[in-house]
């Protein structure tokens, strides 16, 4: 058997260099642990950026899937097949809305909401064709596509990608009077606003009190979609089945994905109203792998264990329980600040302590798993199954790497 040391080289040499992953080779996982290729175990507190919301291999997620790959995995979309209906049932249900359009990547939702807020736009608002403009935030992440990235303020993400998609305006996150003001702009062409309700990759910014129940109103009143990115927020990471659900919003759209598909396999979802998901027709939008039986048997699982609420319990209270001790090393002073909700937080650590990046490497020499972003921030979003005493054992770490 190959070395986590001979895997990384291998790797190394045959792809592209498109990430800078942690020197970790993960061979096996069980819940919230992983095991590398040399028998060194982890704790996961990541997962997936919320794709194991459920943990690996979770027993229930594992039986739906072996279940139906002894019966049928894929027919396309240009056939029926008989988990379709009670899929998209179920999940219009639990988003208490109308339709579902169902894709793999959330890349893809991502991009099927922005065509599907553009026809809207030009079928049923009126826009004139070729003006509909959708209004986005800075620090957004929504993806990778030349679309998506075309609207990102991530020079990283966005350099050397042009020309770039245009159709789109970008606010300061968190600033009402700045929305409002770039829908005024051109109201009878804007078609929609799309947010993340927590933005993930920027370092889990929450936005402030009230927003998220602003920009509703003030969409609502001026007849533009909302559409709310909950590809990582969603089923239950902040303490709730939606992030929007904490200022008792409900968007027009949900963009859905990661833990849809329970850390098994890849599913999305744009979940709407009839008025608005019934602009397509037959060959307008479409996906030969969207809703595969093997997809939609997994999902269908996911909804059924959300439906318990077992998982939005665990996530507020030991969320609760992370940001109190999260709280207390910013008041030591060796973090900056904590932000999040949740089984969420972005954790800005004192640069005199080290980079993200540094921390997150010596927090994995001591069997901890997180990830780094924009500098001196990690991010920590730990499976929801994670048992408190191993919670607490990774805050444990967390203190001796940040301890003098």
């Amino acid at each position: 058997m190959s070395t986590s040391e001979e895997l990384i080289a291998a790797s190394e040499e045959r792809s592209a260099h498109n990430y800078h992953p942690l020197p970790v080779v993960v061979a096996s996982a069980e819940g919230a642990w992983l095991t590398d290729a040399d028998g060194r175990r982890y704790l996961d507190m990541l997962a997936g950026y919320s794709a194991l919301n459920f943990g690996h291999r979770n027993p229930r997620l594992i039986a739906a899937a072996k279940a139906q790959l002894d019966r049928v995995t894929l027919t396309s979309r240009a056939f029926h097949h008989d988990r379709f209906a009670e899929f998209c049932e179920a999940l219009a249900e639990l988003c208490g809305m109308d339709m579902v359009l169902p894709m793999n990547t959330g890349a893809e939702a991502v991009e099927t909401a922005v065509k599907t807020a553009r026809k809207w736009g030009y079928q049923i608002k009126g826009v004139p064709q070729g003006r509909a403009r959708i209004i986005v935030a800075d620090n957004n992440f929504h993806g990778r596509t030349t679309t998506i990235v075309s609207f990102s303020t991530d020079e990283e993400a966005r350099a050397d990608f042009g020309p770039y998609t245009p159709g789109f305006e970008i606010v300061p996150y968190g600033d009402l009077a700045a929305l409002e003001a770039a829908i005024d702009e051109d109201p009878d062409s804007t078609v929609a606003v799309l947010l993340e309700p927590i933005q993930g990759e920027a370092g889990v910014l929450v936005p402030p009190p009230g927003y998220l129940a602003g920009v509703r109103e003030l969409t609502r009143s001026r007849n533009v979609l909302f559409i709310a990115d909950e590809i990582q927020s969603g089923l239950g990471r902040t303490g709730a089945t939606f992030a929007c659900e904490h200022e008792g919003v409900v968007p027009d759209m949900y963009v859905l994905g990661k833990a849809l598909g329970g850390g098994v396999v890849p599913v999305s979802a744009v979940v709407s109203s009839r008025d608005v998901l019934g602009v397509y027709r037959p060959g307008e939008h479409g996906s030969t792998f969207g809703g595969n039986p093997l997809a939609c048997a997994v999902a269908l699982e996911v909804i059924a264990m959300l439906r318990t609420g077992e998982f939005q319990q665990r996530a507020r209270e030991l969320g609760d329980h992370l940001h109190h001790e999260l709280g207390l090393l910013a008041g030591a002073g060796a973090v900056e600040a904590v932000r999040g909700r949740g089984l969420w937080a972005g954790v800005d650590i004192d640069p005199a302590h080290g980079t993200g990046r540094e921390i997150s490497e010596r927090l994995m020499a001591r069997g901890v798993l997180v990830k780094d972003t924009h500098g001196s921030t990690i991010r920590i979003a730990p499976p929801l199954v994670i048992a408190k005493e191993d919670l607490d054992w990774s805050l444990d770490q967390l203190r001796t790497v940040l301890s003098p």
